[in-house]
């Protein structure tokens, strides 16, 4: 009977308890749209099993030894809880200060609060008032609300068109991590007041075209209020999580099942219409730099260098900040889906879709730190913040020209033998500027543009944390030439002669590739699912080779001599 009553009395209370939550996450669904809570992951299921099919759920926000946070809007909680986990509903982050702590010391030049919605937009006035001739406030659109999504454009040349790459800071979109949105703001005054002054600013701003976004979801960000971010959302006012609600390399548009938000739809256009060379996304709730990719686990093609870059950023923190800070993942640097694996993040968006070097910056365990801890934020990352700006003007750079005309011309910049996944970058116009960020060796690059004949540049040698300047001409294809003409112009072979292998880039799809010596022999043959082709010769006799190339309506012949 004792057992009866101990077993009735057990189940009665986990029934409690689970009748609680519920009860809490009806509370905080119905208030604020979103609902934080925990849970842990099975023991009996694969990790990384549970993680992609959660992930496609509910907004992961941490998983640490079994245990993960969550957010979830009420469509996404009621699917979670048709997995049967526990889930523990938490205080949201933007609630554990006090309205009153939040907007405590109140003084500008400390950069030691919380600005109000108005504040925010005086602020990025001003700095257009008082540096008419670095900055100026760009308005890129609206929030689902009607709120102001701006950046600060800063440049020694506004408005000229420059042999310089374009960079991109940009923070909270997630609108309850907000300690990147102050430190953007004084990284913004940093960069106007030290101009002149400082040499490594000053260097910054005369060789770099910056943009900066210090508040991606202010809707979110001020969900509690326009005078206070205490009530603060993840989500946006939609009740859609920003950071996965782009197209992704993986699962394709819409992979969270929504429409693009006006956030998403603003910035994808401003992205479209800019040509970043990198760029640096600002979340909380950690303490890390993560970088690509979030939805592959596969490694990026230039995971070498993404590794070389996140552990400078995190080493020059450590020499900057107390023991303990930054210390967590590999020493504060991770692979995305090493971590936890997303879809439709705006990290892989940006490398993917727009071949730009992006990391995430998860800057403060504490989402909403109290306001006078933010300089010392500030301390520990404005170093690092400047080095990952100075990135950008090394790997390989150059211009890309009509060898007639000498007018810019937008090609394709691919390292041979390396580039996957859209890593390979284009110049853009009207300079003709290509910005190539790599990882110390040497390499053989191919440049190819509609209506020009390709060229690859071999033995470019790269040195970490230097620039290596390759300028490159075009030959344009002449005008008139017929189908089979015109192909074997753009049709690539290299090198030629050579000893072990041959590369062939082609303008188009072949049907095939047959190799024959002079005697008429075929000596090779292949149907090739790529343009890109690699053939290892080094068994083919010395001698001169014919190569047939196969199209829809043409057959191209080309030499190769192999010594």
């Amino acid at each position: 009977m004792r057992h009866f009553f101990q077993i009735s009395f057990l189940a009665f209370f986990l029934f409690s308890i689970g009748f609680v939550s519920a009860q809490n996450a009806e509370h905080y669904l119905k208030e604020r749209g979103e609902v934080y809570f925990s849970f842990n992951l099975r023991a009996d299921i694969d990790f990384v099993e549970q993680i992609e099919t959660i992930s496609k759920i509910i907004s992961i926000d941490d998983v640490k030894d079994g245990e993960v946070h969550a957010y979830a809007n009420a469509k996404e909680f009621k699917q979670f809880e048709l997995l049967e986990y526990t889930a523990k509903i938490l205080t949201p982050p933007s609630l554990l200060l006090s309205k009153e702590e939040l907007v405590s010391n109140r003084a500008i030049a400390n950069w030691d609060y919380y600005p109000t919605y108005q504040e925010y937009l005086g602020i990025m006035q001003q700095f257009a008032i008082d540096y008419p001739e670095l900055c100026e406030v760009v308005d890129i659109g609206s929030t689902e609300e009607g709120r102001d999504l701006l950046f600060i454009h800063i440049n020694d040349n506004l408005g000229i068109e420059q042999e310089e790459p374009e960079f991109m800071y940009t923070s909270s979109m997630h609108g309850d991590e907000i300690t990147g949105y102050v430190l953007m703001l004084r990284l913004i005054e940093y960069l106007l007041e030290n101009y002149g002054v400082d040499a490594q600013a000053t260097n910054l701003v005369n060789s770099i075209d910056i943009w900066i976004n210090p508040l991606a979801n202010p809707d979110g960000t001020y969900a509690g209020g326009e005078n206070t971010v205490s009530g603060a959302t993840r989500y946006n006012a939609n009740f859609v999580n920003l950071n996965r609600n782009y197209p992704d390399p993986e699962d394709g548009p819409h992979p969270d099942g929504n429409a693009y938000q006006a956030e998403t739809i603003a910035f994808m256009d401003f992205a479209e219409d800019h040509h970043f060379t990198m760029s640096m996304n600002f979340h909380g709730g950690a303490e890390v730099v993560n970088y690509p990719w979030d939805t592959w686990s596969r490694l990026a093609a230039d995971d070498n260098w993404w590794v070389y870059v996140s552990r400078q950023y995190a080493d020059v923190v450590h020499e900057n900040s107390p023991a303990g800070y930054f210390g967590g993942f590999d020493n504060g640097i991770t692979n995305g889906y090493d971590w936890y694996t997303i879809a439709g993040g705006r990290q892989d968006y940006m490398n993917y879709e727009n071949n730009c070097r992006e990391v995430t910056l998860e800057i403060s365990d504490i989402k909403l730190p109290p306001p006078s801890e933010l300089p010392e934020f500030w301390e520990y990352n404005y170093r690092s913040l400047l080095n990952y700006m100075e990135q950008s003007l090394y790997g390989i750079r150059g211009l890309i020209t009509d060898e007639q005309t000498g007018l810019a011309v937008a090609a394709e910049v691919f390292i041979v033998d390396h580039d996957e996944d859209n890593s390979q970058v284009y110049s853009s116009l009207p300079v003709g500027d290509y910005n190539r960020l790599i990882y110390e060796g040497v390499y053989s690059v191919t440049y190819s543009a509609e209506g020009y004949i390709s060229k690859v540049v071999n033995d470019i040698n790269v040195v970490n944390d230097n620039a290596t300047f390759v300028n490159v001409q075009l030959t344009p294809i002449v005008e008139g030439l017929n189908e089979e003409e015109l192909l074997a112009e753009k049709i690539l072979i290299y090198p030629n002669p050579t000893k072990d292998q041959v590369n062939i880039l082609l303008p188009k799809q072949a049907k095939s590739i047959i190799i024959s010596n002079l005697s008429g022999q075929t000596i090779f043959r292949t149907s090739p699912d790529k343009l890109r082709i690699q053939i290892d010769v080094d068994s083919f006799p010395k001698g001169i080779y014919l190569l047939s190339f196969k199209f829809e309506n043409a057959t191209v012949f080309k030499k190769v001599v192999i010594q």
